[in-house]
């Protein structure tokens, strides 16, 4: 059974790699406009949802990530102005990190989905750190404005959860998914 990524994240596409998973890549252009009133774990179980019925395969997986703080998603910014205004809004504070992740094995109508939070507290970030940051790049294509496994992890305090769900894809709730959905795990192979 050939195990297919829907999605382009790299991020995604190393983690599953690096546990030794071979994957079909097929990006998928699902409508990742929050809905008026959406709640965020809502919203990441739809888009993840969405993302993998729009892609066939034997085994498709597919998922979603936002950040939330005070009940608003902080999807990928617009620009530099919008990352710094996400970063304002993190600092100092703790703020959540929503992934969904969905498997779907259309041969025998399976559609596996599992939501989960994860809690991330940020140190406070002048307008020099958060000008600097924004400069790199890096928060430019990240939900929230921020990537935890790069260099803003040096301004990450704590995280409470997930840190691979923080990354973008919750591993142990992929595994135990993709392990219902009768896909063997790369250690399970003889």
């Amino acid at each position: 059974m050939v195990l297919t990524l829907a999605s382009g994240s790299p991020r995604r596409r190393e983690l599953l790699g690096g546990l030794g998973f071979a994957l079909e890549v097929r990006p998928t252009d699902a409508d990742e406009s929050v809905h008026p009133g959406e709640a965020p774990a809502a919203y990441v179980r739809r888009v993840a949802l969405a993302k993998a019925r729009a892609v066939d395969g034997d085994l498709v997986l597919a998922a979603d990530t936002t950040v939330a703080v005070d009940g608003q998603i902080l999807g990928k910014p617009d620009g530099a102005a919008d990352a710094a205004r996400m970063l304002r809004l993190l600092s100092g504070r703790t703020h959540q990190v929503i992934s969904a992740v969905c498997v779907r094995r259309p041969a025998v109508r399976l559609e596996l989905c599992e939501v989960v939070a994860t809690e991330v507290d940020v140190a406070p970030l002048d307008e020099r750190v958060i000008a600097w940051y924004v400069a790199t790049g890096e928060p430019l294509d990240k939900a929230g404005a921020y990537a935890v496994q790069g260099l803003f992890g040096a301004f990450v305090r704590g995280v409470r959860g997930s840190v691979t769900g923080v990354i973008g894809l919750p591993l142990d709730e992929t595994l135990a998914l993709l392990r219902r959905a009768g896909h063997p795990l790369p250690w399970d192979r003889g």
